[in-house]
């Protein structure tokens, strides 16, 4: 008896639902406030980048049976570059995940407010949401279950939630088809739209996705005769999710000349254009985006964990455990305060910048190694394409480090 289609898919959903969180929402929807359609050619081209390193990875994963961190343990023979490789991916990927993790809960909040009104309380004189504990709590269980499929599952589900209410939005719009095709295929970068460019590029071009689709696939698969339902997995679940900000994008660019400053302020401004409902539409998008970017960034820092220290840990185990916990605490904590990390996301920024080129590289190294993938590994078309993307990640790193150089000399 055949395996049905819908079971051989799954962890690239994991990988969508985790570069849809509430920054690539609102990074989209000022995208179109700001510029119109005029950008989305920069959405297909980091959707394009996404699927093409996020395959290397899951192939590595599938091939070897391990996630990015340990190969990186493995074939590294120098000690002190190996611990320098390691300490930069985990100081990037911890942190950072923890620091954005506060942003992922809040994203959530912001449209679960919209469907429950009046959550908040006063505890020592500090106002607080009650929703944020809500969303933790939630993302808790889901991950202390420790049962992948049903995480593959519950994440598929908030997926297509969130995808069916921003296409749907984006289509009741009623966008130009000439224009939304010219700014699909024609590259421009009208009036100061450079930092938007690379940030919308930034938001789906993921350093830790590469380290979690290679634990997932590892996790559902174990034979190579798979690869081609992981190289399809990948490319449909990457694809909606471009698609899904791609219809941020239009949504947003129904509101030129409004006065919008976040996600939060989508569905409000297209009530007049598609009535009361808009903002609900919205705000379940938008809790689905949270939700799911808080459940997958604490995962992701204990699978890179564990492959950095050389764990043989299951997702029940007391140290993968200890670590998702951790990062999900601390993103509960920042949230709940109201206060922004400033200090630590600044931090995570230069982390990011500095590894995302450096995983870039090492990735089109190990899958180039013989000694790794055997007969699978790269093309030559696919180094042509990896190198491309590498230079669009040092473009990236170099911009948001400059820019970060700027505002403290400022």
């Amino acid at each position: 008896m055949r395996t049905p289609w819908y079971k051989k898919i799954g962890p690239a959903t994991l990988i969508a639902a985790a570069f849809i969180g509430p920054g690539t929402v609102t990074v989209c929807t000022l995208a179109g406030v700001n510029f119109g359609m005029n950008l989305l050619w920069a959405l297909l081209l980091s959707m394009i980048a996404t699927i093409i390193l996020q395959e290397m990875a899951a192939r590595l994963g599938l091939i070897t049976g391990k996630g990015l961190a340990s190969a990186l343990r493995a074939q590294i023979d120098n000690k002190t570059l190996r611990n320098l490789a390691l300490f930069l991916v985990f100081s990037a990927i911890i942190i950072g995940n923890s620091a954005y993790e506060a942003g992922n809960i809040s994203g959530g909040v912001l449209g679960l407010r919209e469907l429950i009104p009046n959550t908040q309380f006063t505890l020592f004189g500090q106002q607080m949401e009650s929703l944020v504990l809500l969303i933790g709590l939630i993302a808790f269980l889901m991950l202390y279950m420790g049962r992948y499929k049903i995480l593959e599952r519950v994440l598929m589900a908030l997926v297509l939630v969130m995808s069916l209410c921003f296409l749907i939005t984006a289509l009741l719009t009623g966008p130009d088809l000439l224009l939304l095709i010219k700014g699909l295929l024609i590259p421009t970068t009208p009036g100061e739209s450079l930092l938007t460019v690379i940030a919308l590029i930034g938001t789906t071009v993921v350093p830790y996705n590469l380290f979690l689709h290679a634990a997932l696939v590892s996790e559902k698969w174990s034979n190579t005769n798979d690869l081609n339902w992981v190289r399809r997995d990948t490319v449909i679940a990457v694809g909606i999710g471009g698609l899904v900000s791609m219809a941020i994008l239009v949504c947003g660019a129904a509101l030129q000349g409004m006065a919008v400053d976040s996600a939060a302020d989508l569905g409000k401004g297209l009530e007049p254009l598609l009535g009361g409902f808009a903002k609900y539409f919205i705000a379940t998008a938008l809790f689905a985006a949270g939700i799911t970017s808080a459940i997958t960034a604490p995962l992701a820092a204990a699978y890179v964990a564990r492959g950095c220290f050389g764990w043989n840990a299951s997702l029940t185990d007391k140290r993968f455990r200890a670590v998702w916990i951790a990062v999900l605490c601390i993103g509960v904590f920042f949230a709940l305060s109201g206060s922004s990390p400033i200090a630590i996301i600044q931090f995570a920024q230069i982390a990011n910048g500095i590894v995302l080129p450096l995983i870039a590289i090492f990735l089109l190294w190990a899958v180039n190694r013989s000694g790794l993938l055997g007969k699978f590994v790269n093309s030559t078309f696919q180094n042509i394409l990896g190198i491309a993307i590498i230079g669009i990640c040092l473009l990236l790193s170099g911009r948001t480090l400059y820019k970060l150089v700027l505002s403290w000399m400022g």
